[in-house]
């Protein structure tokens, strides 16, 4: 049985996106007006083509769901619609979509009627997390595709008109019928191309070259359930560490120690590390134990088959005259028990990805799979794995100093000599020590956490306002002596700013009435001395 598509544009659009739609056999049933309904529709589907407005937008996709559910809604905007990314995440529609081609609007079509949710919008500024996805090349877009496909439905029906008129019908009524109707079409054919011609070079380039174009932010769930969500930020990860990814993070990383493979397999094999940690969770609930405590107690397991991961377990390489395994080397010799402060607790982003519970986002509880959670659990996500695979890799730098013949396996070309990998595990260690004595205690007394993400092909670092008043409790007497003077910089900043005030306040009465006033009298003096003489001579 097809699935029943409602459909609201202007005529041409709807014209042209119901051929597009019944094109496609007997799946889907393009219907134009609610009255031609057969019941409730599958899937509504909104062409918005006038200029918008964000919050009379959001009140008709309101009163639009309220009115047809439980049929989810497709939202087709056209480049240039002016809303921004902050906007866009916010719309209460399953599907949003800007300047489509056929394709991608059939894909998000399915994908809708299975269950899921789709986004795809230009990115203009970064909406903090997630690697954006360029286009593979130049296609048609969909106004382009419906403007072609208006016209050539007129051009049919003149060509069919026209052969009913060779030889002219001897029924004069029947002839006035058809000469009205091909003076119709050519009209419509007039109002296509002035209303949508221009309207369609701005949907997409015909230019046979290509074109710079921007990132698209673009997250597609084929469910909404917890695997959903996992598969499509696994895929959003897995993207954004192809490539070299360079540190643009401002702070030196371990990790820029590896090769660039090395890195990408690291990275890659937390991730797979993950993977299995969701099922364990899965297989076993345990509801009465937080998802926390047994997250916390499998790190050191996960991140030991991590580095199994990065070095094949029947590598070996020569160590002091014999041959080592590399694998079981390097966890002998690491501490992969420690654990990154900086890190937030996990329970939330847990209790999301295994049982989808709602998520706390900027203040808002939000469903789990709405674009806006799902892009914090990507930047968590995120965060966890840049932090830790940094940990392993300040592990394997500590371990490539004491084996040279490891440094051309696992490293850059340029660490191989002893100073250059020396003078990078010191700035490393000088950066740990100042960031745990100095900036974690101001971002502490701040309620700021710095959060990794992975974003246009780079390691880039995101501010997150958060309280974090039970781990200030928890610093030691150096480290509160930090707080303590900014403290006492914001107590004492008001009665220093009065006094420095006063201060200048004097020195300009100085200077203006007493000193100013004196210089003026022993001008006078002076003149006045000058002007005797002058008479007397």
């Amino acid at each position: 049985m097809s699935s029943q598509l409602l459909l609201f544009a202007e005529p041409l659009l709807r014209d042209g996106l119901a051929r597009l739609l019944t094109a496609q056999g007997s799946l889907y049933t393009a219907v134009e007006s609610p009255q031609q309904l057969k019941g409730l529709p599958q899937l509504v589907i909104w062409q918005v083509n006038s200029p918008i407005n964000p919050p009379l937008l959001a009140q008709e996709l309101q009163s639009l769901q309220e009115r047809w559910r439980p049929a989810p809604l497709l939202l087709l905007l056209p480049t240039g619609h002016g809303l921004n990314n902050e906007v866009l995440l916010q719309l209460p529609a399953a599907g949003v979509l800007e300047a489509p081609n056929p394709q991608e609007l059939l894909e998000a079509v399915a994908t809708l009627l299975a269950g899921g949710r789709v986004l795809a919008v230009a990115m203009g500024e970064p909406p903090g997390i997630g690697s954006p996805i360029p286009p593979t090349g130049p296609t048609l877009g969909l106004g382009q595709w419906l403007l072609i496909s208006g016209l050539q439905q007129i051009d049919a029906d003149i060509d069919a008109i026209r052969r009913l008129l060779t030889p002219p019908p001897t029924n004069l009524v029947q002839l006035l019928v058809l000469q009205g109707r091909l003076r119709e079409l050519a009209a419509a054919r007039q109002l296509l191309l002035l209303l949508w011609g221009p309207a369609s070079m701005a949907w997409s380039s015909p230019a046979p070259t290509p074109q710079p174009s921007q990132p698209v932010l673009a997250i597609t769930l084929q469910q909404r359930s917890a695997d959903g969500i996992w598969r499509a930020i696994r895929e959003r990860l897995e993207a954004g560490t192809e490539g070299a990814l360079n540190n643009q993070s401002g702070q030196l990383l371990a990790l820029e120690g590896l090769s660039g493979e090395r890195r990408r397999d690291l990275l890659r094999a937390l991730l797979h590390q993950v993977e299995e940690l969701r099922q364990r969770f899965l297989a076993d609930p345990a509801p009465l134990q937080p998802l926390q405590e047994r997250w916390e107690r499998w790190q050191p397991e996960l991140r030991q088959q991590a580095l199994r991961s990065l070095v094949n377990p029947y590598v070996q390489l020569p160590r002091e005259g014999s041959l080592e395994p590399v694998a079981e080397s390097l966890i002998r010799s690491s501490d992969l028990v420690s654990r990154d402060p900086e890190l937030p607790d996990a329970q939330a982003m847990l209790a999301s990805l295994v049982r989808a519970q709602p998520l706390l986002v900027d203040g808002q509880l939000l469903a789990a799979d709405e674009p806006r959670a799902v892009l914090h659990l990507e930047l968590l996500l995120a965060n966890w794995l840049v932090r830790t695979a940094d940990l392993v890799s300040a592990e394997v730098l500590a371990s490539c100093g004491s084996w040279p013949e490891l440094r051309r396996y696992l490293l850059q070309p340029d660490l191989l000599a002893t100073r250059n990998l020396e003078r990078l595990r010191n700035q490393l260690n000088a950066q740990q020590r100042w960031s745990s004595w100095v900036l974690r205690p101001i971002n502490l007394y701040e309620s700021r956490r710095q959060l990794f993400c992975l974003r246009d092909g780079a390691i880039r670092c995101q501010e997150l306002t958060e309280p974090r008043d039970g781990e200030l409790r928890q610093l030691g007497w150096l480290q509160q002596l930090v707080t303590l003077s900014l403290e006492t910089r914001d107590a004492l900043a008001p009665q220093v700013q009065g006094l420095l005030k006063g201060l200048g306040d004097l020195v300009v009465l100085l200077l203006t009435r007493v000193l100013g006033r004196a210089i003026g009298l022993v001008g006078r003096g002076i003149a006045q001395g000058m002007g005797r003489s002058l008479s007397r001579s």
